[in-house]
C-alpha cells in the first residue's frame, strides 16, 4: 500500500492490483447495504427479551439512546470515509494514523468479525425458515453437543452462501441490485405493520409502560443496542466502488441517514407490537412479533408477512455482511498482510473474486457447526467490532491532531469531543 504524505487516501500499489474494483454503486445502493444489513431479523426473534426486560416505553428508550450513541461512532465513519473512500475504510483510517502495525490489526479483527456474521447467518437460515415451514426440522444427520443439525438446514445454509458468493463474485452492481430489491420489500412491510398496528391497536395494551424493574431493565436492553446496529459500517468497505463522480461527502451523509433510519424502524416496531395485544401476554411465546399480528387480526397472513420480512431481513443482513468480509480481506490483500493474491481483482467482474471465494468458503462450512455455535459466533462479532468502532473513534482524533490540514468533505464540528465521547 503507497502513501503520499501529501494525499489522504491510502493507495493500492500498481504490482498488488492488475485491475481496480468496477465503480458503479449509487446513493440508494449504499443506504440499502446498511439499512438491510442493520435491520437483520433481530427485531422478529429477539423482541420477547426486549420487552420483558424493559417494557414497551423502557426498549424504545433503549434503542433510542442506543441509536443516539452509534450516531456518535457514526460520525466519526463519517467523517473518515468521506475524506478516505477506500475499500477496507478502518485499516486505511488506522493506516494513516498510526502505521501499518495498528491498521493490520485492526484488519484482522473486521475480517474476523464480517467472516463470524456471515456464518452466523448461514447457521440462522434454517431456524427461521422453520417457523414458517415446521416440517424442515427434520431428517437429522448428526448431533453436536446435544443439538441436531437437519438435513434441510443444512442444504439452505448451504445452498443459499453459494448463491450470495456467487452473486457477490459475478459484481458488485449484481449484488447490489439484489440487496435494493430485498431492502424495498423489508421497508414496505415495515409500513404495513405500522399502518396496521395504528388501525387496530389499542394504547391501553401498552401498559405498563415499564418492565418491574425500570432503570436496570432498561440498561439490559441499551447494553446489547450496538449488535443491533451493525451494519452503517458496511458503507466504508465499499466506498472505493462509488460511481467516478459519487461526492465523497454523501458517503458520509448516508451511515448517519441509515443509521437514523434504522432507529425509527425499530421504535415504531416495538410501538407496533405493544399496541396490538397487552404485551406481557406476548413475552412468553417463541416469536412475539408474529404472534401480534396473528392474535389481533385472526388470521395467520400478516404473521406469515412478519416471517417473510425477517427471513428478507436475514438475506440483507448476509448479502451485506459477505460483501464487507470480501472487501475486508481483499484490503489485507492489497496491504499485503495476508497473501497478495487476495487483493487482485477480478479482469473482467471488477470484483475482489479470490477474496469473495475465500469468504465463501468460510461461511458455506458454517452450517455444518450446528446452531449451538450460535451464542459464540455473536460474542466473537461482537468484540470485533467492538474493537474496530473504537480504532475509528481514536483514528479520526487522532488525525485531527496529527493532520489538521487534510481535506474532509464531510467535516464534524467539534470531532475531537465527538471522537472522544464515541471511543468512550
Amino acid at each position: 500500500m503507497s502513501h503520499d504524505p501529501n494525499d489522504p487516501v491510502p493507495r493500492p500499489s500498481g504490482s498488488a492490483v492488475p485491475g481496480g474494483l468496477a465503480r458503479r454503486l449509487r446513493s440508494f445502493d449504499f443506504f440499502s447495504v446498511a439499512f438491510g444489513s442493520i435491520i437483520g431479523v433481530g427485531w422478529v426473534v429477539v423482541m420477547g427479551a426486549w420487552l420483558r426486560q424493559a417494557g414497551p416505553l423502557g426498549a424504545m428508550l433503549a434503542f433510542a439512546l442506543g441509536g443516539g450513541v452509534m450516531f456518535l461512532i457514526g460520525l466519526c465513519y463519517a467523517e473518515l470515509t468521506a475524506a478516505m473512500p477506500v475499500c477496507g475504510g478502518e485499516i486505511a483510517f488506522a493506516y494513516r494514523s498510526y502505521g501499518l502495525g495498528k491498521a493490520a490489526f485492526v484488519g484482522w479483527f473486521l475480517a474476523l468479525g464480517y467472516i463470524a456474521v456471515s456464518g452466523f447467518e448461514a447457521l440462522s437460515i434454517g431456524r427461521v425458515v422453520a417457523y414458517l415451514l415446521p416440517r424442515t426440522d427434520s431428517l437429522p444427520l448428526y448431533t453436536l453437543q446435544g443439538n441436531p443439525v437437519y438435513l434441510p438446514h443444512l442444504l439452505l445454509g448451504v445452498g443459499v452462501s453459494l448463491v450470495i458468493t456467487f452473486i457477490n463474485y459475478r459484481g458488485v452492481r449484481l449484488a447490489a441490485s439484489f440487496q435494493n430489491g430485498l431492502t424495498f420489500i423489508l421497508i414496505g412491510a415495515g409500513v404495513i405493520f405500522v399502518v396496521a398496528a395504528l388501525a387496530r391497536g389499542s394504547v391501553a395494551h401498552v401498559a405498563p409502560l415499564f418492565a418491574e424493574h425500570p432503570a436496570g431493565g432498561l440498561m439490559a436492553v441499551f447494553i446489547t443496542t450496538p449488535l443491533w446496529f451493525v451494519g452503517f459500517d458496511i458503507i466504508p468497505q465499499a466506498a472505493e466502488e462509488a460511481l467516478p463522480d459519487f461526492p465523497p461527502r454523501r458517503l458520509g451523509q448516508l451511515i448517519l441517514i441509515a443509521i437514523v433510519g434504522a432507529t425509527l424502524f425499530y421504535l415504531m416496531v416495538i410501538l407496533s407490537v405493544s399496541l396490538l395485544e397487552p404485551w406481557r401476554d406476548l413475552i412468553g411465546r417463541e416469536l412475539p412479533t408474529a404472534a401480534a399480528f396473528r392474535l389481533a387480526f385472526a388470521t395467520p397472513l400478516l404473521a406469515e408477512l412478519v416471517l417473510v420480512a425477517g427471513l428478507v431481513g436475514l438475506l440483507t443482513s448476509w448479502n451485506g455482511f459477505f460483501l464487507a468480509a470480501s472487501r475486508v480481506i481483499f484490503s489485507l490483500g492489497r496491504a499485503r498482510v495476508i497473501p497478495a493474491a487476495f487483493g487482485v481483482s477480478h479482469p473482467r467482474y471488477g470484483t475482489p473474486s479470490r477474496a469473495v471465494l475465500l469468504a465463501g468458503v468460510v461461511t458455506t462450512l458454517s452450517p455444518f457447526l450446528g446452531h449451538r455455535t450460535l451464542g459464540a459466533v455473536v460474542n466473537v462479532s461482537s468484540a470485533c467490532f467492538a474493537v474496530a468502532f473504537l480504532g475509528v473513534c481514536l483514528s479520526m482524533r487522532a488525525l485531527r491532531r496529527k493532520d489538521p490540514a487534510m481535506p474532509r468533505p464531510y467535516r464534524v464540528p467539534a470531532g475531537r469531543t465527538v471522537a472522544a465521547l464515541g471511543a468512550l
